[in-house]
């Protein structure tokens, strides 16, 4: 199909139920199809929204265009979970087409107030010559997951600011609301975190940007989060055409964040003595993170697994992208750590298999699984995942814990090749003579890679032939590792 701009904003309805279903049962048959991570039924998945804890479940919302692979008019598609582990998928929540969205409902975050959960999102409106302007809006959603619109806008974008104003972050500290979004300034295009305050989620004041000293960041913030770890400030968010020289990165577009010991709310000022962003993951495909403080008493993020402006080998199946596993967050020495949730353990379906030392790790992998390696200091090697046993066809992961100190990521030759463009590599530097611990997720056409104990992650798409399924080392040098094997169930 030719997705011209009628197609891709003409609404819901115009779809029959019968094309519909034929799509949900072609997505369902795809081969790169992940087990244990939230992906589409249909169409396209995007960004993450209203990660939350309400009603004795966890809640999260994808941005959807569930007819085809493109971005279209987007709805969000509302999943629960009772362990941020298996998710089930209610369908379509927040609809499009109301005065203020009439273009798309576009990301926003949640709160829980008294007894039903706040949201609060971007409508996007366009005008006859598609001209856009962008509202911030709210709806309330109760226990029984029925979502009402609030019928006039909560924020309307102020003068200083171009149409690019979106992804609101809902903050409540003690009895005032707060709302950080994603600004581009109309006088210099540059990017900014336009901060807003309310004292009854009607009546919202400009607070003008956050002042901070992280220097340029691009032409555009988007998706931007505020949490409390350990007791710092983290700001979790997108900078669009960020300069080389200020952030080193690979991707189109990258997910960066930044550690401080806190926002004044007051002045709008970002405090922190180190005023450097840095790099949230990375691999290759994570961008617009979603975190949240939950009630627990810990902080999650959750990712979408793609990038803007990149077409996927899955496109032509018409569905696209998947969401991260969710990731608890610590901060140690400053730096952010991001570790798998407890409960993954119970996706594990089959007593783990202890490696240690041989060549070959596992013949008859899969692609659904879990790998646990220490690799022992002062060696270097190159471990072969989805292959056939040579490093032609494979995921490689090359590292050296000697002198050189780094891990390589390499999916040059792993199966059908996208985005290439923007490299096939990715590379971290480590720490020379120490071990390096690795744990592994492979989901079919996902790979999520914690490294020391989470200190880096490293996530990818990869789309390959199902047959590709040994785990090895390549060469005939001896690696000096123990580890772990475990088959992991779909959620």
């Amino acid at each position: 199909m030719t997705w011209t701009r009628e197609k891709r904003y003409q609404p819901y309805g115009a779809y029959s139920e019968i094309i519909k279903q034929n799509l949900e049962k072609k997505v369902a048959t795809s081969i790169y199809k992940p087990g244990f991570h939230i992906s589409p039924t249909s169409g396209l998945l995007n960004d993450p929204n209203g990660f939350s804890y309400y009603n004795g479940r966890w809640h999260v919302f994808y941005q959807a265009f569930p007819f085809g692979a493109v971005h279209g008019l987007k709805s969000w598609v509302h999943c629960i979970s009772d362990d941020l582990v298996h998710w089930h998928n209610l369908g379509i929540a927040l609809q499009p087409g109301d005065q203020f969205d009439s273009h798309g409902a576009y990301s926003g975050s949640a709160q829980v107030i008294d007894d039903q959960l706040f949201l609060m999102y971007t409508g996007n409106v366009r005008n006859n010559d598609w001209h856009r302007s962008s509202f911030q809006l709210g709806a309330w959603m109760n226990k029984h997951n029925e979502i009402t619109k609030i019928n006039a806008p909560l924020i309307t974008a102020p003068k200083h600011v171009t149409d690019h104003f979106r992804d609101p972050q809902l903050l409540k500290i003690n009895d005032t609301y707060y709302a950080l979004i994603g600004a581009q300034d109309k006088q210099n295009l540059r990017g900014e975190f336009s901060l807003y305050q309310s004292d009854n989620l009607k009546d919202w004041q400009d607070m003008g940007y956050v002042q901070h000293e992280l220097g340029d960041l691009g032409y555009m913030i988007e998706c931007p989060n505020l949490v409390y770890v350990d007791g710092k400030a983290v700001l979790i968010f997108c900078p669009q055409g960020i300069s080389q020289d200020d952030l080193p990165a690979d991707n189109i577009y990258p997910n960066v964040y930044t550690i401080g010991s806190d926002l004044d709310f007051d002045t709008g000022e970002w405090h922190a003595k180190q005023q450097t962003i840095v790099q949230l993951d990375d691999g290759f495909d994570v961008y617009a993170s979603q975190a949240f403080n939950a009630p627990d008493g810990n902080a999650y993020v959750i990712s979408w697994v793609g990038l803007p402006e990149i077409d996927y080998p899955t496109d032509r199946e018409d569905w696209a992208h998947c969401l991260s596993l969710v990731k608890q967050l610590k901060v140690v020495n400053n730096k952010l750590y991001q570790l798998p949730v407890p409960a993954m353990s119970t996706l594990v379906v089959a007593e783990q298999i202890l490696l240690e030392n041989q060549q070959q790790l596992v013949a008859h992998a899969g692609q659904q699984y879990e790998l646990k390696l220490n690799l022992a200091a002062d060696q270097t090697g190159n471990l072969l995942l989805v292959s056939d046993g040579t490093e032609a066809h494979s995921l490689q992961l090359k590292f050296d814990t000697n002198e050189a100190g780094y891990l390589i990521v390499d999916r040059s030759n792993v199966g059908e090749k996208f985005a290439i463009a923007y490299g096939e590599t990715r590379e971290i530097a480590l720490n020379t003579h120490q071990a390096l611990n690795l744990d592994i997720f492979i989901d079919h056409s996902v790979c999520e890679i914690f490294v020391n104990g989470g200190e880096k992650v490293m996530t990818l798409r990869f789309f390959a032939p199902q047959q590709q399924t040994m785990i090895a080392f390549a060469g005939q040098n001896t690696i000096e590792y123990s580890g772990s094997y475990l088959s992991l169930s779909n959620m």
